[in-house]
């Protein structure tokens, strides 16, 4: 790779950096009445985590805006940009302007920007199999194409158990955002063609929860070959699941990890994100 290539991401992404390719990380941030988080390497999520199911106030998220997405470009030739679904957030609209103004200030640079549709282990995912293409040194043009049709396999399922900062923030409604925090109940949906958040299944308990979340992947017969599970403080959830999709699926590339600040803030304690992946229909 004669190129200069860098990858770069939202913080919604959960990664931190990459192996064997150059990577960078815009952070988003978390803002109360009181305090503003910054979602980089330095945040320490479980305080902030902690602070926040003990404030009642308002809270919202800001996206980054294009002059850090200027900044995470860097002096890089050819830029593969990945955001949250612009269905919840402005960052991909500010990551298209960072795009138009870095091209226009140095010719002959490149930028791919891509909308995920999705969060978290979805993003993951994306990044993954861009990193893998560069790797093998396919051409920009090449990537941008491929990504698009790799997009078409990927999937995000969700576990939550509770709402709060997503009905604040007017992801969800409010009565659907009251019944998840009620009696037990965990919340099971997915991140929609459109890139919006579905919810699927109202399950009592976490058992229940799981059994939701292992139903809708055995919907796609053998067809799962890599998830990336991300979990809010919840790892021992997310080891069970580990085990169950793996006996499920033998052959299938499963880990798990820890969400950053953003996907813990709209994941909140407890919570878990399942990235999958499906088969290529030549596999």
């Amino acid at each position: 790779m004669n190129t200069k290539i860098k990858i770069v991401t939202d913080s919604s992404s959960d990664l931190i950096s990459l192996s064997d390719i150059d990577f960078a990380s815009a952070p988003l941030k978390i803002i109360t009445a009181q305090k503003q988080y910054i979602d980089d390497a330095k945040l320490d999520v479980k305080k902030m985590t902690l602070d926040l199911r003990s404030y009642n106030g308002k809270s919202s998220t800001s996206c980054p805006n294009m002059h850090d997405w200027l900044r995470a470009f860097g002096d890089a030739e050819e830029i593969f940009c990945v955001t949250i679904t612009s269905h919840l957030s402005g960052s991909y609209n500010s990551a298209c302007l960072a795009k138009t103004s870095y091209e226009k200030s140095y010719p002959g640079r490149r930028v791919c920007v891509i909308d995920s549709l999705s969060t978290g282990p979805e993003i993951a995912l994306i990044v993954e199999r861009i990193r893998k293409y560069a790797l093998e040194g396919l051409t920009f043009d090449e990537i941008c194409e491929k990504i698009n049709e790799y997009k078409s396999r990927t999937g995000l399922l969700f576990v939550l158990e509770s709402l709060r900062n997503l009905a604040n923030n007017g992801r969800v409604s409010p009565v659907v955002a009251k019944v998840a925090g009620l009696l037990g109940i965990r919340l099971v949906g997915r991140a929609s063609d459109e890139g919006e958040l579905e919810p699927l299944d109202k399950c009592r308990g976490e058992a229940r929860a799981i059994d939701a979340i292992m139903k809708r992947l055995r919907e796609f017969g053998d067809e799962i070959v890599t998830v990336r599970i991300a979990h809010c403080f919840n790892r021992e959830l997310a080891r069970k699941l580990t085990e169950l999709i793996t006996a499920a699926f033998p052959d299938s590339d499963v880990q798990s990890y820890p969400c950053r600040g953003l996907c813990s803030f709209y994941a909140e304690r407890g919570g878990l994100l399942i990235g999958f992946e499906r088969k290529a229909a030549e596999e």
